[in-house]
């Protein structure tokens, strides 16, 4: 077995510290963004960093942000500007060519700017001006279906409120978000298996927990304020599992910059006992393993089950049909092994189980929520103290725009309270989701697209396809604090909407305002900024919907919407009568400290599903889905091979067809590019495929070789990815991985879980051709 080289530090610590600061620095945002951080996270008068969803610890720190934070928030206080006299430089399709990073640094967006094709240019525009057109251009629709309203989890709640409800008031549902391409199958299946799509946890069951299972996430990355919470669960005695394809060097252990003997004397705390490095979407097979051993040894909670569950003889008829054979072959781990981890489960008093995208992006994303939370159901680990389901969110609010009304399946529920409270008929069809929404932009049928926040061609798949199909609209409308590359293939009519970041001071004529957000565990809190807007022409989001509405719904909307956008305690008042578990919203709100829990009925064992109690699920997907799939793309591909008569290449067909995984690196935030140091794998460049050394030497291939990336999509058409550098990775075997969001192009639209519509970023087929030997430097 080759070695590995491996980050040999802590995660955190002095590099951390060290790389923030460089950002700030590097964002020319040192003096502005360190007065931020000081303010980020923090009680009465600070804002919720917008890096992650992690909640806030209960006890006051006199910082509490992280280096992911850190970077997020300097990209947001950069005091350079995008302008007109930006734009007056770059023509739109010379920024086309600009990459994701280029874009990302070009600075803030300080003014209203509409695109003038004569020039392809965005120019300087009045708010008026730019408002007369949206409400033109969507009045001329044939139906309000024909637009297509995306919101970015980052939105607060209420400019989200104000959002749906503008969107319902014009008459569509038609409302995605990114929830769609994210934890799309948590929502889905925790509300059909427990009543409510979210975490059953709190922030102090972490401390009481006796066994953690990490599941498909990458904290030490992606929301590294966990990282303490779980060193300190360490501590506690609490065993805890991380179960991915990849060892991710981060969470071995963990210096913690707030610990001065951390920091001066180079003490740090362990983390992760033991990673079990599943295959590539082999999550559902290892947990059918568990289930099977635990149900088969009579080690579940029978009374639980009994009394609080159906669905369990389904469950378990399914289970003793699945053959230990198929479930070594699905995951990639030995009976031994899972049976090792079955009895730590079996002897736990408390086990949470929490997870990432790696459990939601896949085909059978829905599968693998299912089967983790039916492995808490045979525990009885759901409605006590230490235990239960923790999905971690990646956008500080995406969770709070789906409370909001931020969906595109709306409940009868919401659409009967909004009716009732507002007076107003509200659109009772579905709506469009993102991969709805991108084939009819695709079909012509989308004639407006507006979104708040966020880069939907290049979050989505089918980046290049969604491009070209905004092209075609006749408005697109971007509500944004920087410039992004979906803003860059403009409509006939084309508008960017620069709006306050979240660090901002938000004034108005009734005086400073706060808004809130909801994290991943249901706990809802203010967030105020506090610098000075980069620009007097910014307004809020709150006030962008409040004008937008009144200028398109006109004089036959009664809906305060003026008022709204100057008082955030009318919009709260009108979310507390609209929004189950809002009662006395600006009362609870003001009252804590830390805000307030949101009624949580599954913590309490209540269960709001159809039979009325917590609800057994079997999976959809056979349990080796994934051999079978890579096992389909090697016949094809022998297949190929065998009729090509010019191939001159002689390596085995069979050691080519691999299951490919995307990531994100150490410096960047979703589709936000901050820089290209990954830290923990050891790479400053993107354009990289991981693979184990070991699967390299099998194939006579080495670090620095050149790679083609390439699978048949869903309609038989070839895609392709490449030239990628390979550098090494420990990653399971039969896998590789490269960056989110480069590799979406592989991705088609139809490749996703069948009821979330989640694509399959973490989990595709592809074959792998070396065009080039060579040693290309991959690493820093």
């Amino acid at each position: 077995m080759r070695k590995i080289p491996v980050y040999a530090h802590p995660a955190a610590g002095w590099p951390a510290l060290i790389s923030s600061t460089r950002k700030l620095m590097d964002y020319k945002a040192f003096l502005r963004g360190s007065i931020s951080v000081l303010h980020s996270n923090q009680p009465k008068g600070g804002f919720d960093c917008p890096g992650c969803a992690w909640p806030d610890h209960k006890s006051h720190k006199a910082i509490d942000v992280c280096e992911n934070g850190i970077k997020v928030i300097a990209s947001e206080t950069m005091s350079t500007r995008a302008d007109a006299a930006f734009f007056a430089k770059h023509t739109v399709t010379a920024l086309q060519g600009w990459s994701g990073y280029e874009l990302e640094h070009s600075g803030r967006l300080s003014e209203p700017l509409y695109y003038d094709a004569a020039q392809d240019r965005y120019l300087a525009i009045s708010w008026e001006d730019a408002y007369v057109c949206i409400a033109e251009q969507l009045q001329q629709l044939d139906s309000p279906d024909e637009a297509l309203f995306y919101t970015s989890g980052r939105v607060t709640n209420e400019p989200a409120f104000m959002f749906q409800l503008f969107v319902r008031c014009f008459g569509t549902n038609n409302l995605p978000d990114c929830s769609n391409m994210c934890h799309e199958p948590t929502s889905v299946m925790l509300g059909k298996q427990l009543g409510v799509g979210k975490a059953t946890v709190v922030l102090e069951d972490f401390e009481q927990a006796k066994l953690i299972m990490l599941f498909g996430q990458n904290p030490a990355t992606n929301h590294p304020r966990m990282l303490e919470m779980l060193a300190h669960a360490h501590k506690q005695g609490c065993r805890i599992i991380a179960i991915n394809p990849m060892r991710e060097q981060g969470l071995s252990k963990f210096r913690n910059p707030q610990k001065p003997t951390h920091m001066a004397a180079g003490q740090s705390d362990e983390m992760v006992d033991e990673v079990i490095q599943v295959q590539i979407g082999g999550d559902v097979a290892l947990l059918t393993g568990l289930a099977k051993w635990l149900t088969k040894n009579d080690r579940i909670n029978s009374d639980f089950i009994e009394n609080q569950t159906s669905g369990y003889d389904a469950l378990d008829t399914w289970l003793r049909q699945q053959s230990w054979t198929d479930v070594e072959r699905g995951c990639g781990i030995s009976k031994a092994e899972i049976i090792n981890l079955a009895k730590l489960v079996a002897d736990s008093p408390a086990t949470i189980c929490t997870w990432g995208m790696g459990i939601t992006q896949h085909v059978q994303g829905e599968d693998n929520v299912a089967m983790i939370t039916n492995l808490l159901l045979l525990m009885g680990m759901i409605g006590i103290d230490g235990a239960g389901a923790s999905p971690v969110r990646g956008h500080s609010n995406v969770q709070g725009d789906r409370t909001m009304g931020i969906h595109e399946r709306p409940k009868q529920s919401l659409l009967d309270s909004l009716e009732r409270v507002f007076k107003h008929p509200m659109p009772q069809e579905h709506g469009l989701d993102v991969i709805a929404g991108a084939k009819a932009l695709m079909q012509g049928t989308i004639k407006a697209f507006i979104s708040m926040g966020g880069n939907y061609a290049v979050a989505a798949p089918d980046k290049s396809a969604i491009q070209n199909a905004l092209t075609d609209t006749q408005l697109n409308v971007f509500v944004a604090t920087k410039l992004n590359e979906t803003m860059l293939y403009p409509g006939k009519n084309n508008l960017i909407l620069p709006c306050l970041g979240r660090t901002e001071r938000l004034m108005t004529v009734k005086g400073e305002q706060f808004a809130t957000i909801e994290d991943s565990m249901c706990q809802v809190v203010p967030t105020q900024g506090r610098l000075e807007p980069i620009s007097e022409t910014l307004k809020s989001e709150a006030q962008i919907v409040a004008d937008m509405a009144t200028h398109v719904l006109g004089s036959e909307s009664s809906i305060p919407w003026q008022a709204m956008s100057t008082d955030f305690d009318i919009v709260r008042d009108y979310i507390a009568e609209a929004i189950d578990g809002f009662e006395n919203f600006n009362q609870r709100i003001r009252a804590a400290e830390r805000g307030f829990h949101l009624y949580h009925p599954a913590r309490h064992r209540v269960w709001n599903t159809d039979s009325g109690k917590a609800q057994f699920e079997v999976p959809q997907y056979p349990i080796t889905y994934v051999a079978a799939q890579m096992a389909q793309t090697t016949s094809t591909y022998q297949h190929h091979i065998k009729d090509s008569k010019n191939s001159n290449n002689n390596q085995n067909p069979e050691q080519k067809v691999w299951q490919l995984t995307s990531v994100r690196s150490h410096d960047q935030f979703n589709t936000m590019i901050f820089g290209f140091q990954d830290r923990y794998r050891q790479t400053d460049r993107r354009d990289v495929l991981f693979m184990h050394p070991d699967e390299m030497s099998r194939l006579g291939w080495q670090k620095g070789d050149q790679v083609l990336v390439s699978r048949q999509d869903s309609k038989d058409q070839q895609r392709t990815l490449g030239p990628l550098i390979l550098t090494e990775m420990d990653i399971a075997a039969n896998a590789v991985a490269t960056y989110y969001p480069e590799c979406n192009d592989l991705i088609d639209l139809d490749s996703h879980a069948p009821d979330s519509r989640t694509p399959a970023y973490k989990s595709v087929t592809v074959v792998l051709e070396r065009i080039h030997q060579g040693s290309i430097a991959s690493s820093a």
